[in-house]
């Protein structure tokens, strides 16, 4: 008898399912968030750490890039990593060196340190969306895994969010930017500590996990084509990932970096204004990533899973390209903000690429694809920024910008509709055939 017949047996004998995965998941989507305030928190202290520190202009770009040098490095190893000593071991080290660094950084003493507790934060943040792909395969069943990948990442415009408006209060209330960083570093110790205590490689691992849950999540795994020993990512289908991942990233660190400027320089924003505007387009992006999950779970049981993640893809593709075309056509500011909000929302749809490597590559490799697909991901976060201020210094304005981000939204609608999302025991036949 088979492990999941004589689970499937215990649960109709009247066993409860528990329901610890999405305590898992929870737990996951707010260390996520800690994570990206961690990210945001230079960036909202750096006019103060500047003046402090007689930082030049050129200084402080070098610093705030610095994170992106090693994040986007160690997104491959981070993968292999979790791949190689489970995603629990290296989620742990992970977060207590980034909270670590980001300690660190309260002590930091000129530009110099500074730069070094950027460098040592992105090296230990960079496992952490790998990892989490890896540990969502393994405790969901593929019909709850959009769900749950998605509410993680959504982290990373809540963090955006609520990064600056938690940091900056920080600042006010201790008047001190060293006590803030301290104060979310030491958070981010605590809180990850707990979630380590709490977290397993697999289910089966967990003490509170019982029979009932275990047959709920091999059940509904036979219930969809998902066989790892013969699952294989084609060339086709990892290229268009690729492609598709960094015209993404290409628009969301773009408005990350350079959004609150365009807010300020174009669209006449004060300071404050400026912060409440910033925190409407990311919670949007937000609700974004968290509905396209819910959606795309519901909608493979309706639709062939293929022809579902088209549509999802497509619907976020041409809304966003869309709300990108009308944007320099608004002159209200208010309807702009709000424009951007939708605009941002269903950009958030592409939260559903993480997915991707849970749904389509062997379980062995599933964060070494994470890695490199987040690899050439956060690669633009060191090129995107560059090139539009380039972009903004050679025409004087943002309209060329706006052009720029619709070119990339083209990039991201077509490379994820060239993605087979197919069940590759399917793909293989097809091949064969």
């Amino acid at each position: 008898m088979s492990v999941a017949t004589t689970f499937t047996s215990t649960a109709s004998a009247g066993a409860k399912p528990s329901n610890i995965r999405w305590r898992v998941v929870a737990l996951m989507f707010v260390l996520y968030t800690i994570n990206c305030i961690d990210r945001i928190a230079l960036s909202v202290g750096l006019p103060v750490i500047g003046k402090e520190f007689e930082l030049s202009p050129a200084m402080q770009g070098l610093i705030l890039s610095a994170f992106f040098w090693t994040y986007c490095g160690f997104q491959i190893p981070g993968g292999w990593a979790a791949d190689r000593w489970g995603g629990r071991r290296v989620l742990g080290w992970s977060t207590a060196l980034w909270g670590s660094f980001q300690c660190l950084a309260a002590a930091a003493v000129g530009g110099i340190s500074m730069m070094l507790t950027r460098i040592g934060l992105g090296v230990f943040e960079a496992p952490y969306m790998p990892t989490a792909s890896k540990l969502v395969a393994a405790w969901l069943p593929p019909t709850e895994r959009s769900r749950g990948i998605t509410l993680i990442d959504s982290g990373a415009p809540l963090g955006s969010a609520f990064g600056g408006l938690i940091i900056s209060s920080l600042i006010v209330f201790f008047d001190s930017w060293r006590l803030a960083f301290l104060s979310v570093g030491i958070l981010t110790l605590l809180f990850g500590a707990y979630v380590i205590w709490q977290l397993r490689n697999r289910p089966d691992e967990h003490p509170e996990v019982n029979p009932g849950e275990l047959a709920v999540i091999a059940a509904k795994s036979g219930a969809v084509a998902d066989d790892d020993g013969k699952r294989q990512m084609s060339g086709r289908t990892f290229a268009a990932m690729i492609v598709g991942r960094i015209g993404w990233t290409m628009i969301f660190f773009g408005l990350v970096t350079w959004g609150p400027n365009y807010l300020s320089s174009a669209r006449g924003f004060d300071l404050k204004a400026m912060g409440y505007a910033t925190f409407v387009i990311f919670a949007a992006g937000a609700v974004g990533a968290v509905f396209a999950g819910t959606l795309a779970d519901w909608l493979q049981k309706q639709l062939p899973r293929d022809l579902a993640f088209k549509v999802l893809f497509g619907l976020s593709g041409l809304v966003a390209l869309g709300g990108l075309l009308a944007l320099p056509y608004v002159s209200d500011a208010m309807t702009a903000v709000a424009l951007l909000a939708v605009t941002v929302l269903f950009h958030f749809f592409g939260s559903l690429y993480w997915t991707i490597p849970a749904m389509l590559a062997p379980r062995e490799r599933i964060g070494l694809v994470g890695g490199v697909m987040n690899f050439a991901g956060t690669s633009s976060g060191i090129a995107a920024p560059i090139l539009i201020g380039f972009l903004v210094q050679w025409t004087g304005g943002f309209d060329a910008v706006i052009t720029y981000f619709t070119g990339c939204a083209v990039v991201y609608l077509i490379g994820s509709l060239l993605i087979d999302f197919r069940p590759a025991q399917a793909a293989a036949g097809r091949a064969a055939a």
